[in-house]
Parts: structure tokens; C-alpha cells; sequence
């Protein structure tokens, strides 16, 4: 048998054939020049039309899907009518190039700019990429790259996924991911996660498994087996067994010895808040609003807005719902409100800090909010993103007042959040810990890189003690302030039983994350879970701290989580 060890960032343990992803659409020739008889502008056209087919095709794609894959695709879509790409292209053919060789070379030059650019604009060059090969296959009238057909179930296989594949993949097809690049927080990894399958990141050499190997996937331990023997079958046969006792939450988080852990859902619009209802989640703790924003050249008005929150709202009458504040620039670049051009976008006007450069935005969607908070029965909450600073949090307050909204808060997901969370909650009613980014920015750590993986894990040391500094903050002086996870790590049902322990009052996951963490944390007393937490804090790195925990968890081996 042979071996390959990634890192789990799904759990379920399955057997199936390899599918691997095609290969990439080949380069046209280098120097490629329009053929006789074509002029610029027809070639020019001709490379529009390609381009606008398959923003709709994605755009299409798009509207059948939901919650991060549905803004994924949006997202990716745009880049289809990317100004800058079609005009670099348009260049070219000008000059004689084919327009297949034209914008292959225009799409370098955008990805390499956005790659120097660094942090979140680095991950957009894939998507760039990505459409580039899509309106070349266009051109050439051959099907565009993606996920491979199949009539019968299989498990695939991939170097890495683009954002458009890993947004539209079939779980009633695709058993598990498994990929050698990525990290735990890449779009392959969230996506995954929200479809319930199972998938293994950062397996350096599975890309080279031959179409039809057969290979055991275990999602929790980031292990892949060729060839699996009969303890990986009878791991396999106990999981199907195990996931139907996951499948259902009863609607109440807590300990074993009854302290509440309410185990709310992030959601991106309305048909995911309807699903995460269904699933039993308890409230909303991350809705994220730039599906309102996506795919325009303008601003949303009030009206537009509020009627898109009024449907997330409805789906929980009498529940928390809250709701993040638009959260553009980075990976979210919009045209009316943020600057493509910006040196380090990771770093730089993004979330609440747009109101720096557009002012009038945000103070018109908390505006919007108030307009559909009147006319539901949900209990309304709004935190802005990428808070830094006590002056921050204080003006968002006023701004959340000045509309009529009566409970507002932030994101802690810049490090200067949690190191003076006693000033940032002295001015707002909450908190909620968006341990993607959190982590990233502590460990100096794209998330989206594979050979970063190891770093980019909120099981970090210094992540947990950015958590605990955060709670007591939230504490000090006895004016004690709620704070919930968000991030991902909340969907990690042994984390979730360190963030319980380390104080934290409320867990937002995917929604099909909330049985399995729900089934843990039963499991424990809240005297356990501190305890368990203190076992993480004291370790000396990632994997040491995730180890600890997870020998006093029994029931997760015996979950196959």
C-alpha cells in the first residue's frame, strides 16, 4: 500500500476510484499571428463573444448555487469581463497576434501583477488564470475545463482546484477531494466543508495517482491509502454507519453538564439561512453580505438591500441573526468602491476601512439593514469587519445608532483586536473571532498556500492565546461582552471544545458542520473543555496542541471525525 499524508480539513473516511482533473488547456504557439482573411476586429469580437459566453456560463453557474460557492463563482465570473484583460488582449491582435495567443498572454501579465501584489490579490491570479483557459477553450469550441463526467461515484483528484470547479462539484458524484497544493483555509477546503465531503489538502504527489486507482480518503487524519486493505474498509463501512448518527442536530449546543453553547450557521443569502434553519442551526452568526454587491458596477440601493437581508431574516423569526457588514477589497475587489491597484490588499482598504475612501456606503447599508430589521421578527445584530482599533469600533457605534440599530459589534480578526479587546468591546455590545483571517494575519501566512498549511491553522499556539486574550478582554473591568468564533476552526468539533473551554460564547459554522460539533461537545464538561483548552495553550506548536486534545477526545476516533 502506499501512502500519501495531507492535512484533513474535512472529516468522512470513503473508498472510490481516482478521477483525476484534466489537464490544463495547452498553450496556443508562442508568436501565434491572426490567420489570413481574419482582421483585428474580427478577432476581437470574436474574443468578446468568447469571454461573454463564459461569464454567463459561470454567472448561470452561479445562480445554481449557494452560500461561498454562488459568491465564488460571481466573483470568478467578473474576471470574465475583466477590463483590463480584455483590453491587454485587444492590444495585441491589434498588432497581429491571434486572439487565443492574445489573451493566454494578456492574462499572464494581469496574474503576474496580481501576484506580486501578494496576500489576498495572489489568490485572484488563479481565478484569472482560470478564466483564461476557459475562453480559450471557448475559442477553439472545445468544452471548458472542469470537473470530469461520470456516471458512477468517484473520488477526485487534483493538483489544485479553481475556485469556478470547487464551487459546482456534485456530492453525489464526487465521494472526496484530495489535492496536493491548498492549505486548510482555501476555497477547495471551505467549499468541501459546506457540501459535507470529505477532503485532504497539501498531499504532495496525488496529482500522479493513475484514472482508476483505488484509494481510501480519510478526511479527519488527512491520510490517502492506495490500495486499501481491510482495516481501511472496515474504517470506511463504520463511517457510513457513524455519518447517519451525525446527520441530525436536535437543535441545542451544549456540555455534558448542561452549559449552553448556542451552535449557529454562516450563511450567504437566503437560501442558505432556509437550509441552516432546516438543519437545526440556532441562529445566524456570520451573514455575509457582499452577495448583494457582487456582479455590479453600482451600488445596491436601500431598498434593494433590505429586501435581500429581509429574506435571511425571515428564516429565523425570534433568533439571533448577525450580520457582517460588507466586507470589500482584498479578494473581494468591487469597482465602485475599491482600488485594484493598491500595493498589498491584504493589508490595505478593506471591510470598515472602505468608509475611509467611500464614505456614505456603509452608513446607507446599516441603513438598509435597520429598513428589513423593522419589518421581520429576528433579532437583529451588526459587526463590522477588519476593526483594528477602540477609535474603529466607537465610530461604528455611533454609525449602527445614528440608523436605529441597537446591538452592534466587531470582528476580531486583526491581532490589535484581540491585543486590546478590553478598549474595542468597552465601546460595542459584542464580538465575534474570525479565526480565518485571525490566523493568517498572526502567522504572517497566505491561506491559500500549500506550503504554508502547517503555519496557516488556527491550532496555533499563538492563535489560541489571541482567543484567550480576546475573551478576557471582553471581561475586564466586569462589563462582560459575548464573543463567538466565526472562522472556520468553529467546524472543528476538537477545536470547538478548546474555544468552549477557552470562554467563548457562541460557535458559527457551515451548517452541515453543526451535528458533528454539537455530538462532541456532549461528550464534555465544561470543566473538561477548560481543561482541555489549557492542554492547547501549553503546547509548543500546532500539531502538539492538536494531538493533546484530540488523545482525550476518544469519541472522535470513535466518530471518525
Amino acid at each position: 500500500m502506499q501512502n500519501f499524508q495531507g492535512v484533513g480539513v474535512s472529516p468522512g473516511r470513503v473508498i472510490g476510484p481516482v478521477r483525476q482533473m484534466p489537464k490544463p488547456v495547452s498553450e496556443p504557439p508562442s508568436g501565434e499571428q491572426l490567420s489570413s482573411g481574419t482582421t483585428a476586429e474580427e478577432a476581437t469580437a470574436e474574443l468578446k463573444q468568447a469571454a461573454s459566453a463564459v461569464h454567463d456560463e459561470l454567472k448561470a453557474r452561479a445562480e445554481r448555487a449557494s452560500g461561498d460557492g454562488k459568491a465564488v463563482l460571481e466573483a470568478t465570473a467578473l474576471m470574465a469581463k475583466d477590463t483590463m484583460l480584455l483590453k491587454g488582449a485587444a492590444k495585441l491582435i491589434a498588432k497581429g497576434t491571434s486572439n487565443q495567443r492574445a489573451v493566454w498572454e494578456s492574462a499572464a501579465s494581469v496574474a503576474e501583477m496580481l501576484h506580486n501584489l501578494g496576500g489576498y490579490m495572489a489568490e485572484r491570479a488563479t481565478d484569472v488564470l482560470d478564466v483564461r483557459s476557459r475562453i480559450v477553450a471557448q475559442l477553439r469550441g472545445q468544452a471548458a475545463p472542469g470537473i470530469p463526467a461520470s456516471s458512477t461515484p468517484f473520488v477526485l483528484v487534483a493538483e489544485d482546484l479553481a475556485p469556478a470547479d470547487t464551487a459546482t462539484l456534485d456530492p453525489g458524484l464526487v465521494l472526496a477531494l484530495v489535492t496536493s497544493g491548498g492549505g486548510p483555509q482555501s476555497h477547495t477546503a471551505i467549499i468541501a466543508r459546506s457540501l459535507g465531503l470529505p477532503a485532504v489538502v497539501a498531499a504532495r504527489g496525488v496529482d500522479d495517482l493513475p484514472d482508476g486507482a483505488e484509494v481510501y480518503v480519510d478526511g479527519a487524519a488527512g491520510a490517502v491509502v492506495v490500495e486499501p486493505g481491510e482495516t481501511e474498509r472496515a474504517a470506511a463501512v463504520a463511517w457510513t454507519e457513524t455519518a447517519s448518527l451525525l446527520a441530525d442536530f436536535d437543535g441545542q449546543g451544549t456540555t455534558a453538564d448542561g452549559h449552553l453553547v448556542p451552535l449557529l450557521a454562516n450563511v450567504g443569502g437566503a437560501k442558505d439561512a432556509v437550509a441552516a434553519a432546516g438543519l437545526g442551526a440556532e441562529g445566524i452568526g456570520l451573514f455575509r453580505t457582499e452577495f448583494c454587491f457582487l456582479e455590479r458596477d453600482s451600488e445596491p440601493s436601500v431598498d434593494e438591500q433590505a429586501d435581500a437581508y429581509l429574506g435571511v431574516f425571515a428564516a429565523f423569526p425570534g433568533k439571533k441573526v448577525v450580520l457582517r457588514t460588507l466586507d470589500a477589497g482584498a479578494d473581494k475587489p468591487l469597482p465602485f468602491l475599491t482600488d485594484a491597484t493598491e500595493p498589498n490588499p491584504a493589508l490595505g482598504v478593506r471591510g470598515y476601512r472602505t468608509d475611509l475612501t467611500s464614505p456614505g456606503v456603509l452608513k446607507r447599508q446599516l441603513v438598509a439593514i435597520a429598513l428589513a430589521e423593522q419589518q421581520s421578527e429576528a433579532d437583529v445584530w451588526v459587526m463590522a469587519p477588519m476593526i483594528s482599533t477602540a477609535d474603529e469600533a466607537a465610530d461604528f457605534r455611533s454609525m449602527c445608532a445614528e440608523a436605529g440599530l441597537k446591538t452592534p459589534g466587531v470582528m476580531v480578526e486583526v491581532p490589535s483586536a484581540a491585543l486590546t479587546a478590553d478598549t474595542i468591546l468597552s465601546e460595542v455590545s459584542f464580538a465575534s473571532l474570525g479565526t480565518n483571517d485571525l490566523t493568517q494575519y498572526a502567522m504572517a501566512a497566505d491561506r491559500q498556500l500549500g506550503p504554508l498549511a502547517a503555519l496557516n491553522t488556527p491550532w496555533q499556539p499563538a492563535v489560541l492565546r489571541l482567543v484567550r486574550l480576546s475573551v478576557e478582554g471582553a471581561a475586564a473591568e466586569g462589563n462582560s461582552k459575548p464573543v463567538g468564533v466565526c472562522g472556520e476552526a468553529a467546524a472543528d468539533p476538537a477545536l470547538a471544545v478548546v474555544l468552549v473551554g477557552l470562554g467563548v460564547s457562541t460557535l458559527s459554522m457551515t451548517a452541515r458542520s453543526l451535528a458533528a460539533v454539537a455530538a462532541v461537545l456532549k461528550t464534555v464538561t465544561l470543566d473538561q473543555a477548560q481543561e482541555l483548552a489549557q492542554l492547547a495553550l501549553a503546547a509548543r506548536t500546532a500539531d502538539e496542541a492538536r494531538s493533546r486534545v484530540r488523545e482525550k477526545l476518544p469519541v472522535l476516533e470513535e466518530l471518525g471525525l
